[in-house]
């Protein structure tokens, strides 16, 4: 897979996008990620969720597990990008089923109405 510069700045203009959102406006941003999710998502917009969920078993990534062990020199554990295994290391806050995430959404967005950042 190739990246141009045009996604690389799409990626940064979302970005900033993105900060203006949350710190400006202070709107709440859930970000979910699905299977897969690798490159560009993971190093930007898809970590910067107030609240960051995952689907279970979802392989989230930056690089490959071969690109992994290439740059280290070691081999990495089976499961090192797999949901569950970068849950217990706080890489999101939750592990939801997409059948369960429609009532979690509107839990989360019922809780950040009742606490809202902006004043009323």
């Amino acid at each position: 897979m190739q990246e141009g510069s045009l996604s690389l700045m799409q990626m940064a203009k979302i970005c900033s996008a993105l900060y203006d959102y949350q710190t400006n406006k202070k709107l709440f941003y859930v970000s979910i990620l699905t299977s897969p999710t690798t490159g560009g998502v993971t190093a930007s917009f898809g970590m910067l969720g107030d609240i960051i969920i995952a689907e279970p078993n979802a392989y989230i990534a930056f690089a490959g597990k071969r690109v992994i062990e290439q740059t280290l020199n070691k081999a990495v554990p089976e499961d090192l990008q797999a949901a569950e295994y970068l849950f217990h290391k706080g890489l999101f806050d939750s592990i939801v089923p997409r059948y369960l995430l429609k009532g979690v959404l509107s839990e989360l967005f019922q809780f950040h109405n009742f606490f809202s950042l902006t004043e009323k």
